[in-house]
């Protein structure tokens, strides 16, 4: 059976000084931020200071923070679900903006053979020869749900629906892949990226599943908030989300 993992990061405290240090900003972000925000918490010195990071399914974030989790700062890997938070009022007026975007790719461990072209009808339940789809949870994780709207609009799902390898978020899709426990599985090109174990078998067509965007927003009103989202929409953050293969949105 295909063990679970939980990937939520725990927070980094950084030494930013006494006072800052029992302050500082949490946030609360999706887990295919995971690589690029630990970098940049590293290194931020701003306002705010020291910035200390949650990362999970976007589904799992906004459910925590609507539970009354004590997060500044939410950063969502698609739109329902900063949606879903802002009709409830949890995050603060006028500072919900969008600031990356990324690509959804079928990756394979990176000793696999598997070739496969990503298009219409492709024979991917014969791709995987016996094995499970690691997938996010199609249902409410937002990898997932790009994932199945691909391969609805593909024309395959109903071939894979019974042979998924369903995992709570994208990083342990991704961990399911690089550890050889499943032969395919589909995540953001940026865990790709980031996962020495797993290359890239194909890249899905835009065309194919909603635009990918990371909306962020305040989850409470301070001005050390608000320099924080400004910082990482800011170019020195860009210029790391970039090296990591994010995109503008």
């Amino acid at each position: 059976m295909i063990a679970r993992r939980t990937l939520l990061a725990a927070g980094l405290a950084l030494a930013a000084g006494p006072a800052l240090a029992q302050a500082g900003t949490r946030i609360f972000a999706a887990a295919s931020l995971q690589t690029a925000l630990t970098r940049i918490a590293a290194g931020y010195r701003g306002p705010g200071a020291p910035l200390r990071v949650s990362f999970g399914a976007s589904s799992a974030m906004a459910r925590q923070i609507a539970q009354g989790a004590p997060a500044d700062l939410f950063i969502s890997a698609d739109i329902e679900w900063m949606d879903w938070l802002a009709q409830r009022r949890l995050i603060v007026g006028g500072t919900r903006r969008n600031i990356l975007s990324n690509r959804l790719v079928l990756i394979a461990p990176k000793s696999s053979t598997v070739g496969l072209e990503i298009g219409p009808g492709m024979p991917l339940a014969a791709a995987l020869s016996g094995g499970r789809l690691a997938i996010a949870d199609p249902v409410s994780v937002p990898a997932g749900k790009y994932g199945k709207a691909a391969l609805t609009k593909l024309g395959v799902w109903d071939s894979v629906a019974g042979r998924l390898a369903p995992a709570e978020n994208v990083r342990a899709a991704l961990a399911y892949v690089a550890r050889g426990e499943t032969p395919l599985g589909i995540v953001y090109a940026t865990d790709a990226r980031a996962e020495p174990k797993v290359k890239v078998v194909g890249i899905f067509p835009q065309a194919t599943h909603p635009r990918i965007l990371y909306p962020a927003a305040l989850a409470k009103a301070s001005p050390a908030g608000r320099a924080v989202l400004d910082y990482l929409s800011g170019p020195k953050a860009m210029a790391v989300f970039a090296a990591e293969g994010f995109l503008k949105p």
